[in-house]
């Protein structure tokens, strides 16, 4: 068979002539020469030495990007695939220590002179069956056999795990797991967390003889690949879906807070308003723009939130959602969530330890969604002030020190710690510490205090979607926040924020960071001021939300509309001391004006912090009052809580 394959060598050279390196492209190879790129994905043990030998290269060859016909699922794969080259995508979960590996052996009779290799056997956990007789054909039947140690054949191994990506999975499938065995330079490639596609071959590997042992599957590598987050937001976003993108901003361009509602109004439009609510998911899943100074020191882009509020009032619904929202994402609850779970751990797979990924390092370049966040014990959460801040996990467990990444956004929500007092501080009223609350960029509260105006629309709107279920249509419809425009599918949303995530840097404008730095020296200088709120983490959780404002809008530069968002999005977490009085995140609705309600919010954090300069359009009358009356005005009820 090898010899018959010879004839393949010539257009093999002129394949690494014009595409030279370790990696082989599996699909370039097949259209090049179609003939041996066929023959190597039916029988990939026979090509790989002939495909070896023309490389010219003395290091490994690596097979990566296969034919999508040939891409299986974990859970599609069965014993009878055990034949031929495939690629399986999934994310790396465990880790394995590296070892040595001794798959050559030589053995020399001493009566004959006769060598011969011994090979280990994959199936059988690496073991080699030493010889007891001279394998010479012949009368040779001598025991004296000794081993020739020169001659021995190393190479590094470690065993890792592959699990099926959670998004990808349907409500009530088990993510299913395989473990993956690599060798030489794939060896330490790949860390907990990450998206790859392996290629190689299926084993039947064998355990010890032992009752009741079955066989596993095993995945032999060949090469593997890396999936990047530039490569995900390609794969959603198409060139047709970014053309489309443009004409809708230049639709709106003379009112781009329309077209920024529009875009709001589908985020979990099966809940009433929550204008505030809404825009804020939105801003935490889009983030700011990461920084590293020439020093080294790296500032997070991403952003956290956390949503407190009373039963009912929709948290469950907004994290679910959310979850949907990016490509990658890991959903889960605090009481399930231990220091194990959330971050990661150490077990013990026969006789040897290796590191198990947890909900934070799976979630790496995506949203871990928390619920019932508070129900996380004391010593639990003290494990993740690091990967919320710094974005790596530091691990020593069980002899294995290293540091993971997680690069995540977190969006965590919980109930309050009996009933909310308006007057307390949040660390109260939740019984979560105070320097876990302060690397949260946005913290809401949802009071579901009693309002007969509010409670009338939020009753007609669910009645009518009960009713439109039921008869095909509803008569009632939400004028505000629908506009009688379609809203955007999940899809859409998704491909929006992997968009703007990917195409825009925006950078602050002076007078955005004129205004950034008086609020925040504002905050400093307040007598009611929170200390676990009001530190640096403040200003930084400004500027991303500014940003992520003007990703929002598809901009390049952080303007002063942004910036004053940014203000708003983080009074409206205030209720003592807020500027605009207290008003209800819960009760806030779609304006019918956007641009009007963003010339009132503007006046009025405009002329607290002595920049009325910035206005686009200066009050006419009493400076910030008329929003202020209007928001006391449209919720009497609530002062009163």
């Amino acid at each position: 068979m090898e010899n018959g394959l010879s004839q393949y060598k010539n257009a093999l050279v002129a394949f690494f002539e014009l595409f030279p390196g370790p990696e082989v492209d599996v699909q370039t190879l097949i259209s090049r020469c179609p003939q041996f790129g066929t023959l190597l994905v039916q029988n990939p043990t026979l090509c790989l030495p002939v495909l070896q030998s023309a490389s010219g290269l003395k290091e490994q060859l690596q097979l990566v990007r296969v034919p999508p016909c040939l891409k299986k699922r974990v859970s599609a794969l069965r014993s009878k695939e055990a034949v031929g080259l495939m690629g399986v995508e999934g994310t790396v979960v465990r880790i394995g220590l590296t070892r040595m590996l001794e798959k050559v052996r030589q053995y020399e009779c001493m009566k004959c002179n006769t060598t011969w290799e011994v090979h280990s056997k994959p199936e059988e956990q690496n073991k080699m069956t030493i010889p007891k007789t001279c394998v010479a054909r012949g009368q040779c039947k001598s025991t004296q056999i000794q081993e020739l140690k020169s001659n021995k054949v190393c190479c590094d191994y470690q065993l890792i795990k592959l699990q099926e990506q959670v998004s990808k999975l349907g409500v009530g499938s088990i993510p299913r797991s395989i473990m993956v065995i690599l060798e030489g330079p794939l060896v330490d490639s790949v860390k907990a967390g990450d998206d790859v596609v392996v290629v190689g071959t299926l084993l039947k590997c064998w355990k010890p003889c032992i009752k009741d042992v079955r066989c596993d599957l095993v995945r032999e590598t060949i090469g593997i690949l890396v999936k990047s987050a530039t490569g995900t937001t390609r794969a959603i976003v198409t060139d047709d879906i970014q053309r489309e993108f443009e004409q809708f901003w230049q639709t709106h361009r003379e009112n781009p807070l329309t077209g920024r509602n529009q875009i709001l109004a589908s985020i979990c439009p099966q809940v009433y308003g929550m204008f505030i609510v809404k825009l804020a998911v939105a801003l935490t899943v889009i983030g700011g723009c990461s920084h590293a100074d020439d020093t080294g020191m790296k500032t997070r882009g991403d952003s956290h939130m956390l949503l407190i509020g009373d039963p009912g009032t929709g948290k469950s619904q907004f994290l679910r959602f959310t979850a949907e929202l990016s490509p990658r994402s890991v959903l889960t609850t605090g009481i399930g969530t231990t220091s194990a779970g959330l971050t990661c751990t150490a077990v013990k797979d026969g006789g040897e330890w290796m590191l198990e990924a947890g909900a934070l390092v799976l979630a790496d370049r995506g949203v871990c969604c928390i619920d019932e966040f508070s129900s996380i014990t004391t010593h639990d959460r003290a494990s993740i002030h690091e990967a919320m801040e710094q974005q790596t996990l530091s691990v020593a467990k069980a002899g294995l020190v290293c540091q993971l990444n997680t690069r995540t956004t977190v969006f965590a929500v919980t109930n309050p710690k009996g009933r909310y007092d308006p007057n307390a501080d949040i660390s109260v009223n939740t019984a979560i510490a105070s320097p876990l609350l302060s690397r949260f960029d946005i913290i809401l509260v949802l009071l579901d205090t009693v309002q007969r105006d509010w409670d009338n629309r939020v009753s007609s709107f669910i009645l009518d979607q009960a009713s439109a279920s039921s008869v095909g249509k509803g008569n009632l419809k939400e004028e505000v926040e629908q506009d009688r425009t379609p809203l955007w599918s999940v899809a859409k949303l998704q491909a929006y924020i992997c968009y703007v995530k990917d195409s825009f840097k925006p950078s602050l404008s002076r007078q955005a960071m004129t205004i950034l730095q008086r609020y925040y020296q504002m905050q400093r200088s307040s007598d009611m001021r929170n200390a676990a709120r009001t530190t640096i983490r403040l200003l930084e959780s400004l500027t991303r939300i500014s940003q992520a404002h003007a990703k929002l809008l598809c901009r390049n530069e952080v303007t002063v509309q942004d910036a004053i968002m940014a203000v708003y999005v983080t009074e409206t977490s205030r209720s003592a001391d807020s500027m605009f009085g207290y008003e209800s995140v819960l009760h806030k609705n779609f304006a019918s004006d956007p641009e009007d309600e963003y010339i009132q919010i503007e006046n009025c954090i405009l002329s607290h912090l002595s920049l009325l300069e910035y206005a686009s359009k200066p009050p006419q009358d009493d400076v910030g009052g008329d929003y202020y009356d209007d928001a006391v005005e449209e919720e009497p009820q609530q002062t009163q809580v």
